[in-house]
């Protein structure tokens, strides 16, 4: 069983940077993709970033790229979103999911979620 809880969340302004973490406990960390979801209300969740077992691997969505990276530290169990040049679109509740396998962008098919983490972007 992995446990899963984001950090890093809060109120920023247009433009700003803020970086989540996703700190995992229980299981073999460097044995799971790491992704990220956001979901805000009345719509579906919504596939951000993943991340391979190894870090070599990542992928996103097309309306984050090029602003959002995310990361893993596998000695420390930790993944990481930084988000720059954040958008008032961007204002979600922010998930850390984890799956064995191949990255994904489905959620239905990650096994483990934190509690998720409000990200507000006031514009």
């Amino acid at each position: 069983q992995v446990q899963l809880a984001e950090s890093g969340g809060g109120s920023v302004q247009a433009g700003d940077s803020l970086r989540l973490s996703c700190a995992a406990s229980g299981g073999s960390f460097n044995d799971y993709v790491m992704a990220w979801f956001r979901q805000t209300p009345g719509k579906e969740r919504e596939f951000v970033a993943a991340i391979s077992g190894s870090g070599r691997s990542t992928s996103y969505t097309d309306s984050v790229k090029g602003r959002f990276i995310v990361s893993r530290d596998n000695a420390k169990n930790m993944a990481y979103l930084q988000m720059t040049g954040l958008k008032s679109e961007d204002t979600a509740v922010y998930s850390c999911a984890a799956k064995g396998g191949v990255r994904a962008t489905l959620d239905a098919v990650y096994e483990y979620w934190g509690q998720g983490i409000q990200v507000t972007v006031s514009s």
